[in-house]
This record gives C-alpha cells, sequence and structure tokens, in this order.
C-alpha cells in the first residue's frame, strides 16, 4: 500500500489543520489506520488509530479533545483533524496502515510536516 500524507504547513499556535492519508494503489478499506507523528529531538510517538470501518478509535491520552480522527473509505483516506494547535505539536506527521488492528503496522507513508508557530 502507497501510502501519501498532505495538509502540512504552517499555522500559529491556536490554529487548527487537518491532514489526509490517500492511498494510490489500492483501497484502504480493509485496513486499520493510525497516525504518528516525530518531533524535532524526539522519538516517534503515537497519535491515534481507526479500525478499518471506523467503529473505533484510541487515541493517546495527550492528544484526546483536540485531535479527530475519521475516514472515508469512499475516497479512500483517513483524516487528521488538529485543534488548537500548540508548539509541541510541531512534527512530522504519519500515517500508517496496519492489517490486523493491535499489531504491528504494515505500510507507512512519507510524512507530512506541520510546524506550529508560537
Amino acid at each position: 500500500v502507497q501510502l501519501q500524507a498532505s495538509g502540512g504547513g504552517l499555522v500559529q499556535a491556536g490554529g487548527s489543520l487537518r491532514l489526509s492519508c490517500a492511498a494510490s494503489d489500492r483501497t484502504l478499506s480493509p485496513y486499520s489506520m493510525g497516525w504518528f507523528r516525530q518531533g524535532p529531538g524526539k522519538e516517534r510517538e503515537f497519535v491515534v488509530a481507526i479500525t478499518r470501518n471506523g467503529d473505533s478509535i484510541y487515541y493517546a491520552d495527550s492528544m484526546k479533545g483536540r485531535f479527530t480522527i475519521s475516514r472515508d473509505n469512499a475516497r479512500n483516506t483517513v483524516y487528521l483533524q488538529m485543534n488548537s494547535l500548540q508548539s509541541e505539536d510541531t512534527a512530522i506527521y504519519y500515517c500508517a496502515a496496519q492489517v490486523y488492528f493491535g499489531g504491528g503496522y504494515d505500510y507507512w507513508g512519507q510524512g507530512t510536516l506541520v510546524t506550529v508557530s508560537s
């Protein structure tokens, strides 16, 4: 699966962005999807995951309330809505797909950079 993340950019603190993750070569509907991020000088961290049909969503505790994941299988796209962005949210955001929910992620996108200015 070739994943393409997009929607990153420069935003002021308190602003919002919506990231998208699309697959160009096959449908995403069989896969659970997740978003991860890696800030400057930091380890990659889990943000949120959504099951294949969207009936279950799991957030990292620190992301609850500001970030929202959704998916539109008809459009073959997964979204990450990010609100009230802060400078610590500055990171490269990656989307990933997994065949079996709760296991490892099998496919990764190239990442999209989000920069939050204070």
